[in-house]
């Protein structure tokens, strides 16, 4: 374990971050990193408990709580106090094959059942789990894994994001020639175009891409399933198919106006600034901007959050988020006990720029958008609302009402939709002939197997919208169920046996 008493000794201490008005004029990543220094202290506040809640990975109260990779937070937070870090490093990749990316954007459901997280300040868990793969790569420590051996099958994956490559790397560690087909022009699914740089820079993700390359990962971009190739031409190819395609359709907004010109959908704002960037630092013009209007984010979530701090860095004359739920409280209540995941109040890295330029939260509470409003030439001019308020019916079951007299109209020039997601795109499911039930593909947890015979389906295409370590822990389920199904028997470990 750490230190004995380091929890009582130490305090938590927080990522460092750039100055918020600073970092508004790039796009590189927020935070800065911890010194070995830092790193080795918080590493002590952890007390290897007789039961690590920080991995229990399951889901209390419909949310993630503890890690869904059951990474082994208490061995790398001691090695790590010890200034082991190699060994650190060899105890995290047993378990997520993508450090670099949960270090930077997972929610850190870990932290929120740490048990010193019952009376103080977590362990500093993500930020240590970040610095330990950083320093894999700096210090040289991780070089393409090249398999002795092949076995002589292909595998072919659909979708590049975090279930799709986590179960590639996987496959490809057990011998089996797999290739990753995405449609996008680079690989990374969400990873690449969904999440901004300044939460996860670009050449992060494509360094993975890279070594997978290297480890005999083939990658075929540009390239949709069922259109420039078929199912039946992938089954007939293949020995095994899995489809990774994440969970891509959008959940829409359907209210009076929803045509006018200036009304996006978050991710397709977020895409094109993403791809804009790489390819041209946007000087190709080809993303929507926007610069000198005033735009408001419909969602409160992470992705409303990212749609925040891309259009402050665009220069926006103002944004303005609406959220459906209350604001949150700033310490748990009796309804949300640890381990939970903690629904308590905080200022997100775009919260606090928007903050810092705008001189206050900017986030509006409880709040239904009625109809968008657009002038004679068909673009948006203004967005109408109304409070609501949040009770319970006479089950017990929470509704949320209007306030009379609460109408109001807010000037709009762009609005961006972030309300979360529907589940896959149906047309690729449909074409598999696979079943599909609540907008999903049916596939059993741990089997993973569809109706069709060889075609199996993970991550956020089986299971809907969720995070990415659950996407991870997909990938890497998936890849022992194919692994068994082609060699009647697998080496490769489960999640839950390590």
């Amino acid at each position: 374990m750490g230190k004995a008493t380091g929890f009582m000794e130490i305090k938590r201490e927080e990522a460092v971050e750039r100055d918020p008005i600073e970092r508004l004029k790039d796009w590189k990543e927020y935070s800065a990193p911890f010194s070995d220094e830092v790193m080795s202290r918080q590493g002590a506040r952890c007390m290897d408990c007789g039961t690590p809640f920080c991995h229990i990975g399951m889901e209390i109260g419909g949310a993630t709580s503890g890690c869904p990779v059951y990474n082994l937070i208490p061995e790398w937070n001691d090695l790590v106090y010890k200034g082991k870090w190699k060994e650190a490093l060899e105890r995290l990749l047993k378990t997520n094959n993508f450090p670099e990316f949960t270090g930077r954007v997972c929610p850190a459901p870990c932290e929120g059942s740490c048990t010193v997280a019952i009376s103080d300040p977590a362990v500093a868990i993500k930020n240590i789990e970040q610095a330990i793969i950083d320093k894999g790569f700096e210090n040289g420590w991780i070089t393409p894994r090249i398999p002795e051996e092949r076995t002589g099958k292909k595998i072919a994956i659909i979708g590049s994001g975090p279930a799709g490559m986590a179960s590639a790397d996987q496959l490809n560690q057990a011998g089996h020639s797999v290739t990753v087909y995405e449609r996008a022009d680079r690989a990374g699914g969400l990873l690449m175009y969904g999440i901004p740089n300044m939460k996860l820079e670009k050449d992060v993700v494509q360094r993975r891409i890279d070594l997978l390359q290297q480890e005999g990962v083939e990658f075929i971009l540009n390239t949709e399933v069922g259109k420039d190739i078929s199912a039946e031409a992938l089954k007939e190819q293949y020995d095994s198919v899995i489809v990774c395609t994440g969970a891509q359709k959008q959940r829409n907004l359907v209210i009076e106006g929803r045509e006018a010109d200036g009304v996006h959908f978050a991710m397709d704002y977020l895409t094109t600034a993403t791809q804009s960037l790489l390819d041209s630092n946007f000087e190709d013009n080809n993303y929507i901007d926007a610069k000198g209007k005033d735009v408001i984010v419909i969602g409160g979530g992470d992705t409303g959050a990212d749609c925040i701090a891309t259009a402050l860095r665009q220069g926006a004359n103002s944004v303005t988020q609406f959220g459906k739920h209350p604001q949150l409280p700033l310490a748990r209540t009796s309804d949300n006990m640890w381990p939970e995941y903690p629904q308590v109040f905080a200022l997100e890295y775009a919260h606090k720029e928007a903050k810092a330029k705008y001189g206050e939260d900017i986030r509006q509470y409880c709040i239904q958008t009625k109809k968008f409003v657009a002038d004679e030439n068909g673009k948006l001019i203004e967005l109408h609302t109304v409070e609501m308020k949040k009770t319970r019916d006479e089950n017990g079951m929470f509704v949320y009402e209007e306030v009379p007299g609460t109408e109001k109209v807010w000037p709009a020039h762009l609005v961006l939709i972030a309300i979360g997601f529907e589940g896959p795109e149906q047309p690729l499911l449909k074409e598999f002939g696979i079943n599909i039930v609540n907008r999903r593909a049916e596939a059993e947890y741990g089997k993973f197997t569809t109706n069709v015979d060889g075609v199996f389906a993970a991550g956020d295409a089986r299971r809907g919208q969720s995070l990415i370590v659950w996407a991870i822990n997909e990938g890497r389920e998936v890849a022992y169920a194919v692994d068994e199904y082609l060699m009647g028997t697998t080496a490769l470990p489960t999640v839950a046996s390590m």
